[in-house]
């Protein structure tokens, strides 16, 4: 391994976390031969400037959300991942296919509306199922999916379709 002044800053840490707002944003496009994987921010919250998400809400929106993906009638065999990004601010979810922020606003829209007003028994929320089963918020992940569709999501314009300079 090089040394530390020799490692290249991977790009997403080079994107201001200081203005970055909640929007939709490509924060990568990866091409493995003929394939092609877009990677997008979903990010619900305003990074060092509010709290971020609980574990257990982050959880249940990656349960409740990766089950809409993968019952998708469009995308469920072009979903590859949707998880939470490490700093809990919001999650990543990529798709195969060279798709713009623009492309993914109706899909993610609906897989937040879903998650709104998802009732019953999270899927995979149980000790067979699931690593961490316990650690489960439904409450607070609709609250959540709520806000981001409210303040975010219905409003969306380019300023949060692409990452700020």
């Amino acid at each position: 391994m090089a040394e530390h002044k020799e490692l290249q800053k991977i790009a997403s840490f080079n994107i201001n976390h200081l203005t970055l707002e909640p929007g939709i944003y490509v924060s990568r496009t990866d091409r493995f031969g003929d394939t092609v994987i877009t990677t997008f921010d979903l990010r619900m919250t305003r990074p060092n400037r509010e709290p971020v998400m609980n574990t257990a809400e982050l959880h249940t929106i990656e349960h409740l959300g990766a089950t809409y993906l993968r019952n998708h009638p469009e995308f469920k065999d072009r979903t590859v991942y949707f998880g939470p990004m490490g700093c809990r601010t919001g999650s990543y979810m990529l798709l195969e296919g060279e798709l713009t922020s623009a492309d993914v606003v109706p899909l993610v829209t609906g897989m937040f509306e879903f998650i709104r007003d998802f009732e019953g028994e999270v899927p995979g929320a149980a000790a067979r199922d699931c690593g961490n089963y316990l650690d489960q918020n439904l409450g607070m992940a609709k609250y959540l999916a709520k806000r981001y569709l409210d303040e975010t999501l219905y409003c969306i314009d380019d300023a949060h379709l692409n990452y700020p300079d």
